[in-house]
């Protein structure tokens, strides 16, 4: 099985994002996050399903699980110590879809 550290290099850049912005069906934000060391991979993750998806839904929740490798059992196992998979659990299980608006460096 792929490591995340392998699999995050075969990910598109996001040096020229800040932030990723993510919204509910409602408009309220569902979380952000920072393109700093710590949350960079989760950029790279959520960056890639919205452009291969167009949203975080199901079926890109499902994909962005897979790709977070050992780090989906680590938050299965520990609710809380992984926010950004955490999150991917949840629009699965409630079949949410989230917007996703992306940051571009330089934007305060």
């Amino acid at each position: 099985m792929q490591t995340f550290s392998d699999i995050i290099p075969t990910l598109p850049s996001v040096d020229h994002l800040q932030a990723i912005e993510l919204y509910a069906a409602d408009g309220a934000v569902a979380g952000i996050i920072e393109n700093k060391p710590g949350s960079s991979g989760s950029v790279k993750v959520y960056h890639h399903l919205w452009k291969k998806w167009g949203c975080i839904n199901a079926d890109a929740a499902r994909e962005g699980l897979s790709l977070y490798a050992e780090h989906t059992e680590d938050a299965r196992n520990q609710p809380g110590k992984h926010p950004n998979i955490d999150r991917l659990f949840e629009v699965i299980a409630q079949n949410a879809t989230l917007t996703v608006e992306t940051i571009p460096v330089g934007i305060a």
